[in-house]
């Protein structure tokens, strides 16, 4: 089962998020740089704050906390000491561009937590072998908002249809950790529909995705259990496929992300 991750600080979406099989909580600290960075795009800038830690861990019985810090800087330390002292299950590491960044984010954490790398950046892609192995690492996760970015590309997916993040997806299997990528629409929604998102995840052997913004955006009640569980159900009959329909699915979702990228350029 994959991990469903949903970012959040509003315990009473906790609570229900906790209620359902194969879900992660995800508070979202990083503020350092990302506005900047994602300039004129529609993409979430969190407002979360340290307290927010404390506040979605009390909901949890069985959900794991995962949360996003700040790129490594001089007050990493305090920011970690903060954070786990709230409880924080896993700590996520964004922009790091060098093997050296990561290993004293590592040094730093001193086992207190299992690491989750934010491979986001084309200098953690290009040396992944040195890093890789670095203590205390469970699982590489591949940002492709701001990965596409720093590739050149214009979709987000264009990684995916590069073939980029299958040779991550080895590396980091090999190696033993866990991998997961980027954000999930609804079933049916999204440029790249959920579904076809999904099936890539199931290719790769993914083990996590964020959910976006559309699972409870102005719901009825029960919509979003409703579209996890539509999700759920898509994941057992993909896993179920053989090996010339996933072929099959590869290539028509990598044709769909091509033509959507060539549209975007067009309107760019």
């Amino acid at each position: 089962m994959i991990d469903f991750l949903q970012i959040t600080n509003d315990p009473a979406l906790a609570r229900r998020c906790d209620a359902l099989p194969g879900m992660r909580l995800f508070v979202d600290l990083e503020i350092h740089g990302k506005a900047e960075r994602q300039a004129g795009r529609s993409t979430f800038i969190s407002t979360h704050q340290p307290e927010d830690v404390g506040r979605i861990k009390a909901q949890l019985q069985r959900s794991r906390l995962m949360v996003r810090v700040n790129p490594l800087h001089a007050g990493t330390s305090s920011e970690l000491d903060v954070v786990l002292a709230q409880g924080a299950d896993l700590l996520m590491l964004p922009m790091f561009q060098t093997p050296e960044e990561l290993r004293a984010f590592s040094y730093i954490v001193a086992g207190r937590a299992p690491i989750v790398a934010l491979l986001e950046t084309a200098g953690a892609l290009h040396s992944l072998d040195g890093w890789v192995d670095t203590p205390g690492l469970c699982e590489v996760f591949v940002g492709l908002n701001d990965l596409h970015l720093s590739l050149g590309c214009r979709f987000m997916f264009e990684p995916l249809a590069q073939g980029v993040l299958d040779g991550v997806a080895a590396r980091v299997r090999a190696q033993g950790l866990r991998f997961g990528f980027g954000g999930i629409a609804r079933l049916d929604e999204g440029l790249l529909p959920g579904r076809d998102v999904l099936a890539e995840h199931l290719r790769l052997g993914s083990g996590a995705v964020i959910l976006s913004r559309t699972f409870h955006g102005g719901e009825v009640r029960g919509a979003f259990e409703d579209q996890v569980q539509a999700l759920r159900l898509a994941e057992r009959a993909l896993a179920a496929r053989t090996l010339d329909q996933v072929e099959s699915d590869r290539l028509r979702v990598c044709l769909a992300i091509d033509a959507i990228a060539v549209e975007m350029g067009k309107a760019a």
